[in-house]
């Protein structure tokens, strides 16, 4: 029977529930335990689908096709267990389905209200699925207090009276700020965020205090006197030199151990941490460095490619290299001289993105790359934009563009209308609705044998995960192929390009899909070490 861990977090938000969950995760698995990582988000979207990545960064996806927070590519980063669609729910998800119940019916007449019909349906979601699962980490979005999470927190308060003390343990990360003037670090606002914790029924078993210094013994205790828990429970959660060092450092601050001694577990093997401790090294003490250019529409806010930086760095341990990433806004490009920003660098990535804004500027980042040399991969909407600087530049193709922006002379990116995935027929059209009509999950393609792709990946039959509407049009397949853009990998039915490279060219490839998604540190994924070590091999030229 599952045991439940409730990550909650108050004072400000973004101090690092996400990692703390996924690297507890971690440590449980490297105990021999099996896990699962869920996350309640308090906002009213039904899912970040339609959210703009400046205000909630990137959205992951999962297998199952869920646009999902991207706490949950944390999650799947640290433990390598598959995340999908009931791992992550909203409260506009949870209203749109007690409000769907309603109109149905099937609440018999009685008054919908918060409690018990909106905290039961969440208590659902949480507990739902568990068969086979030793522990269930929970982290419940936001921070304690604000006014859209007290459903939340009023459900897990349940859950630890319905399943009792031995299967529920609740873990609150709060802000210890070292105030300069002051000289000291202050502990008022741990006090004050417990305080909020318990005025709505939670006593959090243990504490992770976020801050910038070491935190005495004598914080330590004063910490665990002024909100009812033991000194050993108060567990300092400081800054990194990486964040895949955050299992090593939990261990050694007895994170893990507390947590299972809240559940009665004191016997339990200690942890194998060698692969982290492999990868920490690789990460501290590279043999080189390489630079890659990201040349995309979101830059200032870094979260809009949380899994993209994380896939490269994933790339950089693959090579023993620390990867350099040199931010580059598309726009630029429309104003200048490519060469300018792109001169000196081993590598050009053109990430996902939406809208005809910087398209321009990320074309001619594409040819530069190609009639440079320098290694380039396309991801989504930058797969796309190599095509059309392709059809545009080799192939003659005059006014080749995107259906997206208007009505080209050459639409050789188009709205599909109707695709296959396994044995069903999916359907969608211009008039339908923004959120969750995009071809999202994963999806099977079939790599050409002898392509560079079908090398890398090692076999031809691959699974990746999407998130876009638009195609590339398999129509123009012949006219590009002729000029040198290889279509190496299709859907099964050959109807959806997946892959374009070009032979060639020293590392040209764009694909459909996002690959980065699907990268670990512990298992890279093999684009991003190709793509890397061909930027390797390309700062050896310079």
């Amino acid at each position: 029977m599952a045991r439940l861990i409730f990550i909650t977090g108050g004072v400000v938000s973004s101090l690092g529930k996400g990692l703390a969950s996924a690297a507890l995760g971690a440590l449980l698995q490297a105990r021999g335990y099996s896990v699962r990582l869920r996350k309640l988000d308090p906002y009213l979207n039904v899912d970040p689908g339609t959210m703009s990545p400046y205000q909630h960064g990137e959205v992951y996806v999962t297998d199952d096709g869920a646009e999902t927070d991207l706490d949950l590519g944390h999650y799947e980063r640290f433990t390598g267990v598959a995340s999908s669609r009931s791992d992550n729910v909203t409260a506009g998800r949870i209203y749109q389905n007690i409000l769907s119940r309603e109109r149905q019916g099937l609440y018999l007449g009685r008054t919908v209200q918060v409690i018990p019909h909106v905290t039961d349906l969440i208590k659902e979601f949480v507990i739902a699925g568990l068969d086979g699962i030793d522990f269930l980490l929970c982290e419940i979005g936001g921070t304690v207090g604000d006014i859209e999470g007290l459903p939340f927190f009023e459900a897990i308060r349940q859950l630890g009276n319905d399943l009792g003390h031995d299967r529920t343990c609740f873990v609150h990360l709060t802000l210890v700020p070292y105030i300069t003037s002051a000289g000291e670090l202050k502990t008022k606002p741990t006090q004050h965020s417990v305080k909020e914790l318990r005025s709505i029924g939670i006593q959090p078993d243990i504490l992770l205090c976020r801050s910038d210094m070491e935190i005495s013994s004598d914080d330590r205790r004063k910490i665990a006197l002024f909100c009812n828990v033991r000194a050993e429970r108060v567990i300092p959660a400081l800054n990194l030199n990486t964040i895949y060092n955050a299992p090593i450092a939990y261990h050694n601050e007895g994170f893990d151990t507390q947590v299972l001694e809240v559940f009665g577990i004191k016997d339990a093997p200690e942890p194998d941490l060698s692969r982290w401790r492999a990868v920490v090294d690789r990460a501290l003490k590279p043999e080189g460095e390489v630079k890659i250019a990201v040349v995309g529409k979101y830059t200032q806010v870094k979260d809009s490619y949380k899994s993209l930086i994380e896939a490269l760095i994933h790339g950089g341990l693959a090579n023993n290299v620390r990867v350099n990433i040199d931010w580059i806004e598309s726009e630029v490009f429309e104003k200048g001289d490519a060469a300018v920003y792109l001169e000196d660098r081993n590598g050009i990535l053109v990430p996902g993105g939406f809208g005809e804004r910087g398209s321009e500027g990320k074309i001619e980042a594409v040819k530069f790359a190609r009639e440079r040399g320098v290694p380039f991969f396309g991801i989504c909407f930058g797969m796309q934009m190599a095509v059309i600087e392709t059809a545009r530049n080799l192939a003659g193709l005059t006014g080749a563009g995107s259906t997206e922006f208007g009505q080209p002379r050459h639409p050789v990116i188009a709205l599909m209308t109707e695709w296959t995935k396994g044995n069903d027929v999916e359907r969608r059209n211009s008039d339908t609705d923004l959120g969750g009509t995009m071809r999202l999950g994963a999806y099977d393609a079939t790599l050409r044998p002898g392509s560079r792709v079908a090398e890398i990946y090692g076999t031809t039959t691959i699974s990746e995960r999407h998130r876009h509407r638009y195609e590339v049009n398999i129509e123009y397949q012949r006219q590009l192929e002729e000029h040198g853009l290889v279509f190496s990998g299709l859907s099964p039915d050959g109807i959806l390009p997946e892959i374009v490279e070009i032979t060639d060219h020293p590392w040209f490839i764009g694909v459909q899909f996002h690959p980065e998604l699907k990268s670990k540190p512990l298992d890279p994924h093999p684009l991003f070490a190709s793509f890397v070590g061909a930027a390797v091999q390309q700062s050896r030229l310079v």
